[in-house]
């Protein structure tokens, strides 16, 4: 869990011991990430690397410099208002074909629907110009309890079956604005 320190802009880790009858559950082999006391949520890679930015979270496959994948994750707290009809879909598009990476490939939009948000992404190809090779990256909007959510997941053509199925999990396992009173049961609001 970690904890912003509003003075240095700096993220605090901190481990605590779960209840014996704690109620996190993920697929084996993945941890559960939390911001925001629940704003966000999702399943990662247990064995990931961990890297908070300032405004936004890092997943990486291997320690820098010998990553090959990267997860990003940030959220807003929405203010209030009616954002059922906030036009998803032609804001994704919007954002795949402006792609300063100039895509060789546009994918078409998934729409996830969950109980209290909407979720859509895509996925672009293009030619990394340091590497000069083929990646794909995915774009995730999520909106839903209050929270808009941005994920991001970029790594290579040639790594997609290994790492497919790291996007599914996330996408799979995606909860906002499921708000823990007490992170050591893992019991949400209302208890």
């Amino acid at each position: 869990m970690s904890k912003r320190k509003k003075r240095h802009q700096q993220w605090l880790k901190e481990t605590l011991e779960l209840n014996e009858n704690h109620n996190w559950k993920s697929e084996p082999g993945t941890r559960i990430f939390v911001a925001g006391r629940g704003a966000l949520r999702f399943d990662v890679p247990q064995d990931w690397y961990f890297e908070p930015d300032e405004k936004s979270f890092r997943f990486l496959d291997n320690k820098p410099p010998k990553d090959d994948a990267r997860l990003e994750a940030s959220f807003n707290l929405l203010p209030p208002g009616n954002w059922a009809e906030f036009p998803l879909v032609p804001l994704l598009k919007k954002i795949m074909q402006e792609d300063e990476r100039h895509p060789i490939e546009i994918g078409k939009v998934i729409q996830l629907k969950r109980q209290t948000a909407r979720v859509v992404w895509n996925q672009i190809k293009f030619i990394d110009p340091q590497e000069h090779r083929e990646a794909y990256s995915r774009t995730c909007i999520g909106l839903g309890s209050g929270v808009q959510c941005l994920i991001t997941f970029d790594y290579w053509v040639d790594d997609a079956e290994r790492l497919t199925p790291v996007w599914d999990t996330v996408m799979n396992s995606l909860v906002l604005g499921l708000y823990i009173r007490d992170p050591r049961t893992g019991f949400a609001f209302p208890d």
